[in-house]
Order: C-alpha cells, then sequence, then structure tokens
C-alpha cells in the first residue's frame, strides 16, 4: 500500500520558508566570518608578538628628535585602542602626548650617553596651559645646563610653544615662518540678547560671590566689571613671570621685550612685513633656516643615516620612549608613592579617563588606600571644578587617605579652581605652579526658562498640582519668585559648606577665607599669598614632599606608580596587535578593516559645554549646585 502523498504547501508558505532559510544561512555565515576573522586576527597578533625581536639597540651619537604632535594632556582620553587606530588611519584630531611621558623622556636623556643632543620642533603641539609648559621648560633648562645642546626648529612658533623653544642652545625658524608674542587675553562670548531678547530663554543665575563669573554669559551682554578686575589680575601676573621666564632664557630684559610687543606694529613695518626677519631682530631666534637646512645641520653635526628620512641618525620621542620602558625592572618590591590624576570636569558618577568622576576617581584613591605597597599619595588637579556633590566625594576619601595614615600631597596643575580647589583643600600640602590658576571659590546655580520661547512659537504648559510648588521646577513655566528664594538658599548654603571646609582645612577663620573668595580667581603665586597654597612647585617637588612625609628615604628607595583604571584584556590584545608592524600594515592598509574596527571599538566621549550638561541632568534633584570656573587661557 503507498504511503498518502504528502499536502502540496501553497506558494505562500514556500516564499516564506525560504525566506527563513536563507536568513539562518546569512546569520550562520556572518557569525562564522566574525569567528574566523578574529581568530585570524589573534594569530596574526601572535605572530607579530613573536617577531618583535625585541627593542631595537640605541646606537651611539644618536640624536633625540622630540616632535610631539597632539594636545598636551595629563592623562589619556581615549581608551588605547582608540587611540593606536586614530594614529594608524592618520587622524591627527585624537592626538595627545601625556605631560609625564614628555617629561620622562627629557629626564633620561639628560642621563643617557648615546643622545648626542636633543632636536625640538613643536610645532604640532597643542599647549595646555601655562603651569605645565613651565614644568616642561624648566625639564628642558635641566637638559641644556646638563651639557646637552638643544636645537629648536619651527615653522609657525605660538607664542605658548615658545616658552619651550626658548630654552634651546640655539632656535632657528623658517624663512617663511611665524612667531608673534602679543600678550594673554580672555575673551567670551556673551548670549543675554540672544537666549531673552530673540529666542525668549530666560536664564536665571543663582550665586554667591561678585567675581564668580562662569555663568555671566549667560545673562549678560559683557563682562562685568568685577570679572574684568579680577580676571586682569591673575593675567597680568601670569604674563609677567612670561616674560621674566624668556627673559631669561634668552639672555633678553624683560623689560625691552615688553616695549617691543607694545610696539609690534612699528616693527614689523620696519622689517618690511616680514614676520620671521622681525622675530630674529627681537633676537627671539637665531637664525632663518629651512627644514631641509636643519636636517642638513643635523647630519654634519652627528652622524649620516642614508636608512633615515631625515638624513641623519635620530630617534623619535614615541621610540625613545619604549627604549626607556623596555629598561624596567619586571617585578619591583619598594614601597610606593601613587599618583592620582584628577583631569577635566567633575561630573557625577563613573566617568571615562580624561574626566573626573565623583565615584570612579574617589575609586581611585580608595584603591590607592587599600593596596599596602602605596604608602603616600600625590593628587595631581588640573580642572576647572563641576558638581558640588561629586567633588565632596572626591574630598572625603582624601581624608580617610590621611585618616589611614598615608600622606596626601595635591599639585596643582595648569588649573585648580572652583571644584579643582574643593578637592584639594583637604591634602597635608598643596603645591602648585606661580602660573597655576586657582581659587574661584564660590557657588552657582543656572536655571533656564523657556516659557517665553515656547510661547513665541504657540506652545503653552498648564494644568494642576496638589501643592504650590508642585511642578514649580519645570522649565516649560515662568520660574515663581518663591522658587528662586529657595534655589537662592541652596546656592548659599553650598557657599557656606565651601568657605567653611576650606576655613576648617586650612586652619582659618571663616571670615578670612571669605575674603579671599566670593568667586575670585588667583594665579599660584597669589594664592600662596593668600594662604591658599602651601608651596610653588611641580609634580617633582610634590612628590619628593609625600615620600619624606611617608619617611620613604631618598628617591631610590621608593618607586612612582600612577594609580588609573586598567585597560580591558581586548583593550590591550589590540592595542598590543596594532603597535606591531603586521597589524600596522594591515590596518593601514585595509579599508574593511579601518570600518569594522572604528564601529566596533568605543568612541571617545563628545566634549559638551559642562553647564549645558548639569542642566539637562539633575539626578532627581530639583536643584544642582555647581563649583565651576571658566578660567582658562
Amino acid at each position: 500500500m503507498n504511503p498518502p502523498p504528502l499536502p502540496r504547501s501553497n506558494p505562500v508558505g514556500r516564499f516564506f520558508t525560504g525566506l527563513w532559510d536563507l536568513m539562518n544561512f546569512t546569520r550562520r555565515l556572518i557569525l562564522n566570518l566574525l569567528f574566523f576573522g578574529l581568530l585570524f586576527l589573534v594569530l596574526i597578533g601572535f605572530i607579530a608578538a613573536m617577531g618583535k625581536g625585541g627593542v631595537q639597540p640605541l646606537q651611539e651619537r644618536t640624536t633625540l628628535v622630540i616632535a610631539p604632535e597632539g594636545r598636551l594632556v595629563e592623562q589619556f582620553t581615549a581608551d588605547p585602542v582608540t587611540r593606536a587606530l586614530a594614529h594608524l588611519v592618520g587622524d591627527r584630531s585624537a592626538e595627545e602626548v601625556q605631560l609625564r611621558d614628555l617629561l620622562r623622556a627629557i629626564e633620561a636623556a639628560k642621563d643617557e650617553k648615546r643622545i648626542e643632543r636633543v632636536l625640538l620642533q613643536l610645532d604640532k603641539l597643542e599647549p595646555a596651559g601655562m603651569a605645565s609648559m613651565r614644568e616642561v621648560a624648566a625639564a628642558l633648562g635641566e637638559l641644556r645646563a646638563s651639557g646637552k645642546q638643544v636645537v629648536a626648529f619651527g615653522e609657525n612658533i605660538d607664542q605658548a610653544e615658545y616658552l619651550l623653544v626658548a630654552q634651546a642652545n640655539e632656535v632657528y625658524l623658517d624663512p617663511m615662518g611665524s612667531l608673534l608674542l602679543e600678550g594673554l587675553a580672555r575673551y567670551r562670548q556673551y548670549f543675554r540678547t540672544g537666549l531673552q531678547d530673540k529666542l525668549g530663554v530666560d536664564v536665571h543665575l543663582f550665586r554667591v560671590g561678585e567675581f564668580k563669573s562662569a555663568a555671566e554669559p549667560y545673562i549678560l551682554d559683557a563682562a562685568s566689571p568685577e570679572a574684568k578686575e579680577a580676571d586682569l589680575f591673575w593675567m597680568n601676573d601670569v604674563w609677567q613671570r612670561y616674560l621674566a621666564d624668556i627673559g631669561r632664557a634668552r639672555k633678553l630684559d624683560p623689560a625691552q621685550l615688553a616695549a617691543q610687543i607694545d610696539a609690534l606694529p612699528e616693527g614689523i613695518e620696519a622689517a618690511g612685513g616680514d614676520i620671521a626677519k622681525h622675530a630674529q631682530t627681537m633676537k627671539l631666534v637665531d637664525g632663518l633656516k629651512t627644514r631641509e637646512e636643519i636636517e642638513q645641520l643635523m647630519t654634519e653635526r652627528g652622524v649620516a643615516d642614508e636608512d633615515n628620512d631625515a638624513g641623519f641618525r635620530s630617534v623619535n620621542l614615541d621610540a625613545y620612549l619604549v627604549q626607556i620602558d623596555s629598561k624596567r625592572v619586571p617585578v619591583d618590591r619598594r614601597p610606593q608613592v601613587a599618583v592620582v590624576v584628577a583631569e577635566g570636569e567633575i561630573s557625577g558618577g563613573d566617568q571615562p579617563a580624561g574626566r573626573i568622576g565623583g565615584e570612579s576617581t574617589a575609586a581611585l584613591l580608595r584603591q590607592a588606600r587599600d593596596e599596602d605597597e602605596i604608602k603616600a599619595v600625590v593628587l595631581r588637579v588640573d580642572s576647572p571644578g563641576g558638581e558640588v556633590f561629586a567633588s565632596e566625594q572626591i574630598r572625603r576619601e582624601v581624608e580617610l587617605l590621611k585618616a589611614a595614615g598615608k600622606p596626601v600631597v595635591v599639585s596643582m596643575g595648569d588649573l585648580a579652581a572652583s571644584g579643582g580647589y574643593w578637592i584639594s583643600m583637604n591634602a597635608d600640602r598643596i603645591y602648585a605652579d606661580p602660573s597655576t590658576i586657582t581659587g574661584s571659590i564660590g557657588i552657582f546655580g543656572l536655571v533656564p526658562n523657556f516659557a517665553r520661547a515656547l510661547g513665541k512659537i504657540g506652545v503653552h504648559t498648564d494644568g494642576v498640582s496638589t501643592t504650590r510648588f508642585a511642578g514649580a521646577f519645570d522649565v516649560t513655566r515662568p520660574l515663581d519668585p518663591e522658587v528662586g528664594r529657595v534655589i537662592q538658599s541652596v546656592i548659599d548654603k553650598g557657599y557656606a559648606d565651601f568657605t567653611g571646609k576650606v576655613a576648617a582645612a586650612r586652619g582659618k577663620p571663616v571670615e578670612e577665607v571669605d575674603a579671599v573668595a566670593r568667586g575670585r580667581v588667583w594665579s599660584g603665586a597669589q594664592a600662596k599669598e593668600r594662604g591658599l597654597v602651601d608651596e610653588l612647585g611641580d609634580l617633582r617637588d610634590a612628590i619628593a614632599d609625600a615620600a619624606a612625609r611617608a619617611k620613604l628615604g631618598d628617591r631610590d628607595k621608593f618607586r612612582i606608580t600612577y594609580v588609573e583604571k586598567p585597560a580591558s584584556p581586548f583593550a590591550q590584545f589590540m592595542s598590543g596587535f596594532a603597535g606591531s608592524r603586521i597589524g600596522a600594515a594591515l590596518l593601514q592598509d585595509s579599508g574593511l578593516a579601518r570600518t569594522v574596527l572604528a564601529r566596533t571599538m568605543p568612541e571617545t566621549e563628545a566634549q559638551l559645554r559642562f553647564v549645558e550638561n548639569a542642566v539637562k541632568d539633575r539626578n532627581g534633584a530639583p536643584v544642582k549646585s555647581l563649583a565651576y570656573c571658566f578660567c582658562g587661557l
């Protein structure tokens, strides 16, 4: 007996069945391709690691070429994978140079006998503030004093870079290049007319301190007299110190240099409009040479090398850092002085590198407290401030470190103002460069209101509430004056907390602190005169102080370690792979690899305006107090 015939499926069913089979096939194909692709990358990375052959030895009579590209930062703001891939595909917008790396290369070159001279090419360096540039300048001055020849060359040298360039034995500028010293300035855009009159956005500012000018652009059309007075006071101090530093390095009279800058139009006219010639007349440079002429000069003074693109035996900054790292002892059981970097804006929660998080930065300090090998901590602060509560979270960890018997010393970088000072004030000792920007002890709250703006386009808010204050903080409704009283009370309390904690930490009466607070900004030297800073010095001074407080002995008796967020194992692997020769070749030449990896790697966080973020996210709180300072140069 024959089996009954199978029922015939209808055409629609067959179509969907086939479509389902096709989707399954495609899914398996994609998964297999991803699996074998990842396996291929792992194998290539393994082969590349096996075939590196170690670090190439440094030859005698080598010229160290220091030509950093990108922003000078205390801490990288992107993960290792993003940095490696950006470098390979030629994306220079994401390039960064760590201050610590630049300093240790200069310091190592001072004692390295195989380094004959140093060539500085700083055209592509994006300087930070004046304090960090003075730290690098001091290191270059020590290098020059050690007997190593330092030659600087630039095609277009800006004012901040020149502080470093001036430390060289010889300074050369391209004949068609530029170098102008013009002074310091700080201008901002003011939005009151645009926001309130044009758009109908009413911005309500609540603050304590007539000098707390961070949010003035949202309520004024020009800087307040108090803001101008405070800014000009500290800027003149920083500028006079800059002229003195240049004068000392170039053996020039600072007063004469200032007079030449004031007579800039006459000087340029006398030079026939030739900026490079004018710089030479001012004795800012020793000669005018092209890049090819500089390379020929280095060849004549050093060793010719046909295999080198520049024509002379040299090592670049990155390769030299690899040389330095290859000499490190694998296991070092000496006690440690830990450095925790607090750079960027202070926000709540867990923040990535390059930003300060109330939870994440506090966790790094907690890690330093828990590790027995760490005997003292240096908190390196470079921050304009941010959220008050997040700042307080970090300050509490500083107190807990001290309570655990571990000294804490603060080293202020370019900027340690407002919330940046909040997290610093309880340290055992505070160091700042004379040109550090600090202070700005004050609190403000910013509340935009969009009721009039929405009304202009015919949108209105209405409804009911069970109490007079329910919904009163809604920015689409006009701000009730009684709500303004609530906000101002919160801001007043925040200022009282700030000045009270400073008074307790610095051992001063609150009235004395208030006299130098009120939101006013000071240079590091001015802050020391007013008791807000203990000593003038750099990171090395702070580390030595911390080690002395922990009784660790001479410098060779302890080691310095940075407590930072560790990269994930995958990020470490990909960074190493991208740094290998085979990996570099594959990633540079493969558009597909660039596309896939760019989509799968974490992107660098967008740099949004701090106030915009603070207003947008209040974490459920109707009022958020801010301790922030728009006081950078």
